[in-house]
């Protein structure tokens, strides 16, 4: 069978033509992908240098009763936060199961605060518990009050000292909180502190 010169170029041009194709497709491929990775890095630089910022203070207890400030101190580009939640955690690092005697459930050991403070029931929204507030909105510069007070011995701590030695049990230990922050476009960005506590609470 004759194949002509021409035949053969043709051939050769067409697959050198799909060859560019195939090497114009991987290159674009490999530059999306890289552009991608680049923005992706980008992206959380800018989610980092964004971490809010927050000054968290407790000031005088009057009784059983204080206020905690909690104050949003930058950085001046975050400009504001749609949505901030707080939730206090356990002031220390023991587990708590639901093993102790007296028929306490797993339930009730989760809804005590473990810790010197919780939020004062009804103020700003905080449930029973003690544990969390509703959420609220705050711009960089302002702040926003809580009412706290002294956390109350769980119901299975017998004996007639049992406030005394629940006071005792967290003389000394932080108030500790998590800070949950949403702004539309980015990422949440979770934020733990310790607050003081003052001395002779």
């Amino acid at each position: 069978m004759d194949i002509s010169w021409g035949n053969v170029a043709s051939l050769a041009a067409a697959g050198l033509s799909a060859v560019a194709a195939a090497g114009a497709w991987l290159a674009a491929h490999r530059s999306a992908n890289t552009a991608d990775t680049v923005a992706r890095i980008e992206q959380d630089r800018w989610h980092a240098d964004l971490l809010p910022q927050f000054i968290v203070s407790l000031g005088p207890l009057e009784g059983d009763r204080g206020t905690l400030h909690v104050h949003l101190a930058g950085p001046l580009p975050l400009c504001h936060l749609d949505e901030i939640r707080i939730e206090i955690v356990q002031s220390d690092d023991m587990s708590y199961t639901s093993t102790l005697a007296g028929g306490v459930s797993q339930e009730e050991i989760d809804a005590q605060v473990w810790g010197p403070l919780r939020f004062s029931y009804g103020a700003n929204g905080a449930d029973i518990n003690g544990s969390t507030v509703d959420p609220f909105d705050l711009a960089v510069g302002r702040g926003h009050p809580f009412s706290v007070e002294l956390t109350r011995p769980p119901r299975w701590i017998e004996g007639n000292d049992r406030a005394v030695r629940w006071r005792e049990r967290w003389a000394g230990k932080p108030m500790r909180l998590v800070l949950t922050c949403r702004r539309d476009g980015f990422k949440d960005w979770v934020v733990p502190r310790e607050v003081e506590v003052p001395q002779g609470t």
